[in-house]
This record gives structure tokens, sequence and C-alpha cells, in this order.
């Protein structure tokens, strides 16, 4: 049974999680009903400048409560508003909406939408690149072991493997800026995408319609529109759009989920705030809440593209009105979505702690094993027989495993070498042949290289909003 006064109490209503817990300001604004689209000048058409600028007095004068009594009523959206507005503007209500169908003022608010999301979206994910860019920099000769099918294998270095990190984040830059930029306005195309209400209200000057379209479109911040359309926009262009979101969140996930295996074995971890409780039942726990809040979202962001994929299938003809509701939520939720890990993934990146001494143990315990190609390089030099030394190699190897694996202990290998006078040849070698730089190639040059040729290239569009960071309100 419902609460006396619930209606008033917005805690006893279900809120989106997406609006009331972590969607920035900005996003959330971009989807909200305050989001207007403007009136169009005449081409010669009887629309006097009184009309115009009673229009435009009013533009931000939206009665909310009466626009939803009248879609009550009428049971249209777009119809309620243009009563509501007509209301404020009585004067100009006559040639309100004139020529127009209800997909011209939605579907051109949409594409607007969209354009502005991806134009919030940009500049934070150039944030975080440039971030991690800072993070693989300053760990690019930091030896850490490689991991191959999350078995050990030859290392690499912090640094390294943050730039791989940031090359699908590259990519994802790429793909968001090719998004917004093939984004085109529907326009002025009227109820079956063949302008003929225009057409008729131009007294057939074919070339009054087009004008009236590259106006509208260029007013509205496009350079150019789409050629044909149906009442709608193709959905085909949502799906464009939620791809690359969804290939975004197939990124982050593959970052934090990484994070979130170093910092179980306490290599690498989020940052974690001085009064932050990992755990309610076990006080020592430092779980990675923000890697694992991007990685739950991010599922939530590529699931969505599913949306836009079945609606545009059953699009019958020139439009069906079974997209809308479904519009409604997938294409804000999945901007709204994509802008929160973004947010969280750049908090992450400005706090990352390494732990050097844990991450070179790691090594240590592995290095002697990856070490035995030098070492029977060394002995051949010194004189040896190689395959006399492979065998020397593969039985104290076996023994040193069985040290590790069945009775907890450290790998001795190498002791096992120093002991044995057979490699007394080059004992002196040894702490070089062990030096974990010396086993992970070209991975300082190639960070070095990457960031310089492919990172901070990139970048140059949105250096002006690089400052800031990220502090996190849950």
């Amino acid at each position: 049974m419902a609460n006396p006064g619930a209606e008033e109490d917005h805690l006893a209503r279900y809120r989106s999680p997406l609006v009331s817990r972590y969607a920035s300001a900005e996003m959330a604004f971009n989807f909200s009903e305050r989001k207007i689209l403007f009136p169009l000048q005449s081409l010669g058409l009887a629309i006097t400048d009184e009309q115009i600028k009673e229009m435009e007095a009013n533009l931000d004068n939206i009665d909310f409560k009466m626009a939803a009594e009248e879609e009550k009523k009428l049971r249209h959206d777009v119809m309620a508003h243009v009563h509501t507005f007509a209301h404020c503007c009585p004067k100009a209500a006559a040639i309100i909406h004139l020529g127009a169908t209800s997909c011209y003022v939605g579907d051109n608010t949409d594409l607007i939408v969209l354009r502005d999301g991806f134009d919030l979206l940009l500049p934070k994910l150039a944030r975080v690149i440039s971030r991690l860019g800072d993070f693989a920099e300053k760990h690019a000769d930091l030896p850490t072991l490689g991991f191959t099918h999350y078995q050990p294998a030859q290392l690499t270095t912090v640094g390294k493997r943050c730039c791989l990190w940031i090359q699908d984040l590259c990519m994802d830059l790429q793909n968001l800026e090719r998004a917004r930029d093939d984004l085109r306005f529907r326009g002025v195309k009227g109820t079956t995408g063949t302008q003929a209400s225009f057409l008729q209200l131009f007294e057939g000057d074919h070339s009054k319609v087009e004008e009236l379209d590259r106006l509208v479109t260029a007013k509205a911040g496009f350079k150019r529109a789409y050629m044909v359309t149906g009442q709608t926009y193709s959905r085909k262009v949502d799906i464009e759009v939620l791809s690359v979101l969804a290939s975004l969140g197939a990124s982050i996930h593959k970052i934090c989920t990484d994070i979130r295996l170093l910092a179980n074995l306490k290599e690498i971890e989020e940052p974690f705030e001085k009064d932050q409780i990992g755990s309610s039942a076990m006080p020592y726990k430092r779980n990675p809440m923000r890697s694992e809040r991007c990685c739950s979202l991010a599922r939530h962001l590529m699931t969505l593209v599913l949306d836009p994929l079945q609606t545009a299938s059953v699009q019958w003809f020139e439009r069906t009105l079974d997209d809308s509701a479904n519009r409604r939520v997938c294409l804000a939720e999945a901007f709204l979505t994509a802008d929160i890990i973004l947010s969280t993934l750049q908090n992450i990146s400005e706090g990352l702690v390494v732990y050097p001494k844990v991450i070179e143990k790691r090594i240590r315990q592995e290095l002697p094993f990856m070490a035995t190609e030098n070492i029977i390089m060394a002995m051949v030099k010194a004189g040896g027989n190689r395959q006399d030394c492979h065998e020397k190699i593969r039985v104290l190897s076996q023994q040193a495993a069985a040290v590790v694996k069945q009775e907890g202990g450290d790998n001795d290998f190498i002791a096992r070498v120093r002991a044995d006078p057979y490699f007394s040849p080059i004992h002196k070698q040894l702490e070089s042949l062990l030096d974990p730089s010396s086993f992970t190639g070209r991975a300082p040059q190639q960070v070095a290289k990457f960031l310089k040729e492919e990172v901070r290239p990139a970048l140059i569009p949105y250096q002006s909003k690089m400052g800031g960071k990220i502090e996190l309100a849950l």
C-alpha cells in the first residue's frame, strides 16, 4: 500500500541511478526535458516579426505541468507542447508547427542531443587518455611480469601494459569523433519525407524548400542534412551511435578488469581514500570498487546496442511508432552510462598506486626460469656444450619447481646454479643475466614512440579542456 504523500517524496519513487546517483549535471541536462528546439525564420511566408519575437521571448517559458495535462488529454507529446507553447504565444499560435510533423521536432532534437552528447563525452575520453599517458610515461621502464592465459609469460613494463589500454581508448576516440562528424540533421522533410507540405506552403517553389532545409540545418549547427528520410531519420543512425559507445564500454571493462586483477596481485591499486571501507565484514579489505563499478556499468552499456539493432530491423516502410519508447530509454542511458564510466575511469587514472617491491618480488619468483636460455648462451660462449648445459638446467629447474609447487618455497633455481661447479665459468655473470630490464625488449622505446607519435597528437584538439580532477560523489 502506498504511503500517504508518496508522490511528494522523491525517495518513494524509482529514480534511475544513472541520473540520481552517478551522472554529471551536463549529461543529465542534455537528455532532460529542457533541451528544446529553436523557432524557424520564414522564406516569404506570412509570418510577422512580432510572431517570431513572441516565440523567442518564450523559449524558456515552459509550463511542464500544463504540457503534462495536455499530453494526458491528447495522448501526443509533441502536440501537447505545441498547445502549451501556443498558450504562451497567442499571436504566433497560428503558425507554430506550420507544415511540420512530430518527427520534425522529435528527430531533429534527438540529433542535436546526440551530437551534444558526443561533445560532452569526447573531452572526457581525451582526459582519461591523457592521464593514462602520463602514467605510462612515468612507468615506461618499470619491468613487470607479463601474462598470457593469465599464466606467467615474458616480462613487459608497467608503462607498456598501460599503452595497451591507451591504444584501445585511442581507437574509441577516433570512433566517437567519426560517429559525431557523420551525424547529419533530418531537416525539413515532412510527414513521409517527401517535403510535400513545405512544397505546398511555397506554392511549388522547389528552390525555397531546399533553401529552408539548408537554413534550418545550418541554424542547428549541422553541415549536412540527410538527403532522404521517411517520417524519421534512418534508425541505423542510432545503431552507429550506440555501437561506438558499446565498443567504448568494452575497452573500459577490459582496462578495469586488468586493474582488478592487479589489485589482487597487490601490484597496482585504484585510489583508496583514508576513511573508505572496503568491506563491512572484513576491515582489512581494499576492494577495487571504482573499477568494479566501471565493469558493472560497462556491461549495461554494451547491451544497449541491441535495442537500436532490433528497432531498425522492424521499422515498417516510412516509420512505425514502436521505436519511440525504446529510444527514449536506450539513447539516453547509453550516453549517461558512458559519461559515468569515463568520469570514474578518470578518477581511477588520476590516483593509480604502484607497488614496485611487490612487482619485483613476483619477477624474482619467475625470472630464474625465464633466464635459462640466457644462461645456456653464456655457457656456450664460455666453451660449454649446449646439450650438456640444457640437460643440467632441465634437472635443476625441475628440482626448483618442485620446491615452489610441492613445498611452497621460494624459487631456488639460481642458488642451485651457483652451487653447481659445472656453471662456475659464468657465476660472476649471473647478476647481469638476471637483470629484469634485459628481458623487457623494446617496451620502454615503444612507450615513448607511441605516446609521441599517436597519443599526444590525437589529444591536440582537446588541449583547452584537459584541466580539472574528478572527485566522485559516491
